[in-house]
Formats: structure tokens, sequence, C-alpha cells
């Protein structure tokens, strides 16, 4: 606990003990919800801890319940039946702040869309973003580019190698602290893991391990893109396994529920003209260091191969994005027009956007390139934007005479 870092998600948490009786902590495994919420708690029950604790709470959950509050409730998922007995406790006792409750998955029936209405406050919980893993300067907010502001900083000392070391670190906790090395191996271990185990305790379903391990590898090749159903078929073919249509969905749904694959919706309602916009969303590892460690990647790989790197690099822009944006109170989407036009991200925020290109460069004619075809989508938009922002992995962060924002991603903080 000496060595917590905060997040961005200890404030949420604290509004949400405020205005609730109980708060759900959701998100990956490893990613911190733990001890977040164990600073907040007064006492705390791991579900995780031994199969006793477990099959006690099983006959009766509410002997999970005593405890002084707010009562931590970690990996609440493991016994499902606290669900409903965290709900009548809230009710009875007529308090906020009563619980909290930790889950790296989402149970199959999933009773927390059903019965948690006024009782229950969500909040989700991502790897750490740069920013918050003490890497970028925080010198521009992104409330503060919704609001208008002008980003100004200098060039921060880091070169592409050093981004590329931190996205395949990644933003785990646990990987703060380890040499490189020690922690692309905690990466491959951590997707062996959910391969191997992780991945029945969503719903009791046995999966083939190599056929999850061959999915993740099919999503870490486009990650951050408009992936189909078919061409992921054809990746996880490549791997020597097969995954019949009804299977993938299956598959896939137990990542999602896993919190390891993510989407980024689609967005275009702000259109002025009747062009056709993509539906389907962006499809994404939770953390593009998974993707990495799934591909056999290394920092030196990924700057050998741009292409790749300014994929991978993309997810990494949206990771860091869904958390500050999830901080101002905004969503993260996407948008692709019939004719192939895009932003790579749209931040919303009620009737406010902000349209965002991603580059892995900040040369000159890189960024004149990505302003322009920024400038050129607003121009078909019924609401304007409040800004336009290219955001590039390194290099200064200011606003171009076009109007068009450049935001290193060191720089970028709630």
């Amino acid at each position: 606990m000496a060595d917590y870092r905060p997040r961005l998600v200890d404030d949420q948490l604290a509004r949400g003990l405020r205005s609730a009786g109980a708060v759900l902590i959701e998100g990956p495994k490893a990613c911190g919800k733990t001890s977040t919420a164990r600073r907040q708690a007064g006492s705390i029950v791991r579900l995780d801890a031994s199969p006793q604790i477990r099959a006690a709470g099983e006959a009766d959950p509410n002997t999970l319940l005593d405890g002084a509050t707010p009562r931590l409730i970690d990996e609440w998922q493991l016994v499902p039946g606290v669900w409903n007995a965290v709900r009548y406790q809230v009710d009875e006792r007529q308090a906020d702040g009563q619980f909290i409750l930790t889950g790296s998955a989402t149970p199959a029936d999933d009773v927390t869309r059903h019965t948690g209405a006024g009782r229950v406050a969500r909040v989700r919980m991502s790897p750490m973003t740069l920013h918050e893993a003490g890497h970028g300067t925080g010198a521009v907010s992104l409330a503060g580019l919704l609001d208008g502001e002008q980003p100004s900083s200098s060039a921060s000392e880091a070169g592409i190698s050093d981004i590329a070391e931190l996205l395949c670190r990644g933003g785990w906790p646990g990987n703060l602290n380890r040499e490189l090395g020690d922690a692309l191996n905690a990466n491959r271990d951590y997707l062996a893991t959910i391969a191997g185990a992780d991945i029945v305790t969503v719903d009791g379903v046995r999966r083939d391990p190599r056929k999850v391990s061959a999915l993740i590898y099919a999503l870490a090749c486009s990650n951050g893109t408009y992936v189909t159903d078919k061409t992921l078929q054809a990746d996880v073919n490549g791997r020597g396994e097969t995954l019949a249509p009804r299977t993938l969905a299956s598959y896939l749904d137990a990542l999602c529920r896993l919190w390891i694959a993510v989407e980024q919706p689609a967005w275009g309602q702000h259109l002025r003209s009747s062009a056709q916009v993509r539906k389907a969303p962006k499809r994404h590892l939770v953390d593009p260091s998974l993707a990495v460690a799934a591909l056999g990647a290394t920092p030196r790989a990924l700057v050998a191969d741009p292409e790749a790197f300014g994929q991978q690099f993309e997810s990494l822009v949206f990771r860091d994005l869904v958390v500050h944006a999830q901080a101002a109170g905004a969503t993260v989407r996407a948008y692709q027009d019939g004719s192939g036009a895009e932003i790579d991200a749209v931040v919303v925020r009620d009737d406010q956007w902000l349209g965002i290109e991603v580059k892995l460069s900040a040369r000159p004619e890189v960024v004149d390139m990505a302003s322009a075809a920024l400038l050129r989508i607003a121009k078909t938009m019924r609401t304007p934007p409040v800004a336009l922002a290219v955001v590039t992995a390194t290099g200064p962060s200011y606003r171009r005479p076009d109007g068009v924002n450049v935001v290193s991603i060191l720089d970028l903080a709630p």
C-alpha cells in the first residue's frame, strides 16, 4: 500500500460511496482494483483467497457482509449470490457507502443489469495511463481541450524507442518496478492464465486453451481496427485452429466478460449529409501490451515495423483516452463513413465532440495531412467540433494556425 500510485478512479469511487449504497468496480484482472478499493474500505473479504470462504458464502452470502463499512467484497462474482444479499442489505440499511464490490469478470447471467439500479454505482477501471504511471508531463488536459483550451508544452526528452518500451510494458501496476524483460514475461503469463484458467470462471464452460490463445492472437493482429468475425476466423485458422461462427461469438463474449476484449463504439449522429456511417465498433485488447505479448513482439521489433507500431500506438492512445474521458464525464467513440473517411477517436461529452487523429510520427508533413483530413470531415458535420487534435508519440504540444491542436501522448492528462 505504501507504493500505491493515485488513480483517476479514486475520486470516482469516493463519489460513488457518497451517492449509492454500494459501488461496483469492474475491470480486467491485475489492473489495480483491489488496491484502489482497499484504500477506502473499512473491512475486506477476498473471495479468491480460499475455497472455505467461498463455500461459506455460497451456503449463506450474508456471512460475507458483516464488517466495518464500506465492506469490500473482492472478486464478488465467485459467489454470485452475494449480489442479491448486498442489494437487500442496501435496502435495509438505507445508507450510502455500505459496500464496495470488485470483479474481474461479469457473470454469464449478469444479474447486475437487472437488480442494481438506484442501489449500486458502477466504476470502470482500466490499466494505468501513462499519466497515472508517472511517465507523462500532464501538461495538456483532455477536459481542457473539450473546453477550448490551447495546449502548450515543449517536446519531451523521450524518444520513439521509449514509447515502444512503455507500450510493451503496459499499464499494469505490477510491472511498474519490473525490469523490461520480466514485464514482458509477466504479460505472456497473463495471457496464458486467461486462456487456461480464467476464461472458465465466466460461466463454467470449458473452452480449449489453444483456441482461446489463437483468438487472442487474431485480436492482437487487428488490434484497434474494424476487424470482422470472418477475418478473425481466418486468423484463427492460420494458427491451426478452427472456430465455427457460433463458437467464435461465445469465445469473444467470454473475453469481453473478462474485460480483455473491449469495443470502441461507432459514432456519426452529427452528420450533415446522408452518407452511410459504419455502425460496427472497433475492437481492442484492453491494453496494447497484451497484443504485443500475443504477437511475441518486443520494443525493438515495434520500432523496426512502423506500420505495426502505429497500429498498436493507436490502441495505446485509445486506452488512455478512455480513462481520461471517463474522469471528464465523456466517452470515446470512432467514426468512419462509406467513403472511408475516418476519425480515429471521437471524445463525446453531452452534445460536444472532439475529433482526434492518432499519428506515431510528429513530422510536419504527417501532421499536415492528419489535420487536413480532420478539417475536411468536420465540415460535413451538423454540429461543429469543440476542438480537433492530432495525438503524436513524441514532440511538442501546441495549436496550429489552422486551429488543429497537436498533442503528445506524454503530455495528455485528464
